[in-house]
């Protein structure tokens, strides 16, 4: 017998809820455990039905889908529902599997449902190059931002986990190592300057001869120096004149 995906349903709007249903039972496997109108019967849902997958609006009246992300455990698949194309975007460092753009199609959905009938959809693991307009979705010191790849100053590890510095004064550690964030950010606009730190050219704001051969560079927006390693030296020359 096959398994059913069990499935629940999280949105304020009671016509958008009574139609994503409808079109999910013509799919026989998914089995619909439960609907949620609000956050807090969201949380009380998962807690009691435990669906392996919620489709989950972002936007509720004073409060947001992303609200539930620190209490879902990332063995639960989350789908994204959004009418608005601003948040369409590749669910980075959460347990997002996929989005939907409402009106929700049969076409799209079928695609998403015959992907999480595979086990293969995972929008974190994918190896795409965000743009350097694209938002992203991040958790920093356990807090959820949208950020635009735009904003982001560097990128610097001194422990496990790297530290983000942006424009609008985010600052705190992520979960992705730096060799993720490299293969992500497009590399016309980002470079590796030493094995422990990535920058944004664009927000150079010098860059100091330490010695015959060594430099280091600061970036508007931080007082601190970093380093710029031998072996990276030559990369940053092509982009930037030392």
């Amino acid at each position: 017998m096959e398994k059913k995906i069990r499935t629940l349903i999280v949105d304020d709007e009671e016509l958008a809820r009574i139609d994503l249903r409808h079109m999910l039972t013509d799919h026989s496997s998914i089995e619909i455990v439960g609907e949620a109108s609000t956050i807090k019967e969201a949380k009380k849902a998962i807690l009691e039905l435990k669906p392996d997958v919620i489709f989950l609006d972002i936007e509720f009246p004073g409060e947001s889908g992303f609200d539930l992300l620190n209490m879902i455990d990332e063995s639960i698949k989350i789908v994204f529902i959004t009418a608005f194309d601003e948040f369409a975007i590749r669910a980075f460092d959460v347990n997002a599997c996929d989005y939907l753009l409402k009106p929700v199609s049969t076409k799209r959905l079928a695609q998403t449902i015959k992907k999480l009938e595979a086990g293969s959809l995972d929008l974190k693991h994918q190896d795409s190059v965000f743009s350097y307009d694209d938002q992203v979705f991040i958790a920093v010191n356990y807090k959820h931002y949208f950020i635009r790849v735009s904003s982001i100053i560097r990128i610097a590890s001194e422990g496990k986990y790297p530290e983000i510095l942006t424009t609008t004064k985010i600052k705190g550690l992520v979960k992705k190592s730096l060799q993720e964030w490299e293969k992500c950010l497009p590399e016309k606009r980002f470079i590796r300057i030493h094995r422990s730190t990535i920058i944004n050219i664009e927000f150079v704001e010098k860059i100091v001869k330490d010695n015959i051969s060594a430099y280091s560079v600061y970036m508007k927006g931080s007082e601190e120096k970093y380093q710029i390693s031998r072996r990276y030296t030559s990369l940053l020359k092509k982009k930037i004149v030392l």
